[in-house]
């Protein structure tokens, strides 16, 4: 039936009105990020928040790339290919070598996501006796490295208490190195260790949280040139981090589901996994005095600086949420 005259002036009033409601869309920006491992819990925060639409929500689209090491991840972001780094504390020491980066957020304290493993037959049954062992770690002066020499400093065993040698990061790294007899243990991720017990491929003597404290394990950079042209992206990409880790807190059952998904690990793994390793997130990516400490001590110990950095040059607060 044709409007009448009242009725029409009516619907078109309205109309003006709805449309007078309607915000265009920002337009999303787009991010590359750099992940230094596929599967660390430390790490995978950003696929969990790119998979639940966090990032969008906060007018970001992700392009994730996996890295298997810190160093490359930095390498990477050397080279002008990355925004955002999603690593560990240790790749600060690549931002006092000149890397054109700067550490953003504090995300995880201590580590219980990275544990140390050992073949299924070994005859190793604790931290003690590894004393004098080949330690496997994903490449040199990552966090991974820093925490095999940690351990043989806490047990007094001297610098050359452990030899630690780079295999590459992730399960199969480690699967192949224990079945050739290359190492003794080696230092991944807990729930890949947790995995091996399932298949006796090998097995978790302990997380390196039971012998190191606060370290920064978890930290996002951004770029020197992202930071440049545009700090909104930064901020937008913190807040959507920190909203990503409270809704995992919030959802036990879903974040497990999610990850899952993404280590291609079983979930009864990482359940397991995640209880051990869900209080480790900073709730405001703020640094803490400790973790500061420990990461100028191990830059030192791992050689990875001449000389102690003013570690207040290689971090900023300044895109943390208000």
């Amino acid at each position: 039936m044709p409007l009448l005259p009242g009725r029409a002036s009516a619907a078109i009033g309205a109309a003006l009105l709805v449309a007078s409601w309607v915000v265009p869309a920002a337009a999303a920006t787009t991010l590359t990020v750099g992940k230094a491992s596929a599967t660390s819990d430390a790490i995978i925060p950003v696929d969990v928040g790119d998979r639940l639409g966090i990032f969008k929500k906060h007018a970001l689209e992700l392009k994730i790339i996996d890295f298997t090491g810190g160093s490359k991840m930095a390498q990477a972001m050397a080279a002008g290919s990355l925004d955002i780094g999603d690593g560990a504390g240790t790749e600060m020491a690549f931002v006092a070598k000149g890397a054109p980066m700067i550490a953003v957020c504090e995300s995880t304290g201590p580590a219980p996501f990275l544990g140390i493993g050992v073949p299924w037959d070994s005859p190793v049954k604790a931290l003690a006796d590894l004393k004098g062992k080949i330690i496997g770690v994903s490449s040199p002066g990552s966090f991974s490295d820093w925490s095999g020499r940690e351990l043989a400093r806490k047990e007094g065993w001297g610098e050359n208490g452990v030899t630690t040698v780079a295999i590459g990061g992730g399960a199969a790294p480690a699967s192949a190195a224990f079945r050739a007899h290359q190492v003794d243990a080696a230092i991944g991720g807990t729930s890949q260790f947790l995995a091996f017990e399932e298949s006796q491929a090998g097995r978790l003597l302990a997380p390196v949280s039971s012998y190191e404290g606060n370290v920064a394990s978890g930290a996002l950079f951004a770029s020197a040139s992202l930071v440049a042209a545009n700090p909104e992206a930064i901020r937008s990409f913190v807040a959507a981090w920190v909203e990503t880790v409270d809704y995992m807190r919030a959802h036990r059952a879903e974040t497990v589901k999610i990850e899952s998904a993404i280590t291609q690990f079983d979930e009864k793994v990482m359940a397991k996994e995640y209880d051990l390793t869900i209080g480790m997130f900073t709730k405001d990516c703020r640094f803490d005095a400790e973790s500061l400490a420990t990461l100028k001590r191990s830059f030192a110990e791992l050689k990875l600086l001449d000389t102690a950095p003013d570690m207040s040059k290689l971090y900023t607060e300044a895109f943390l949420p208000k």
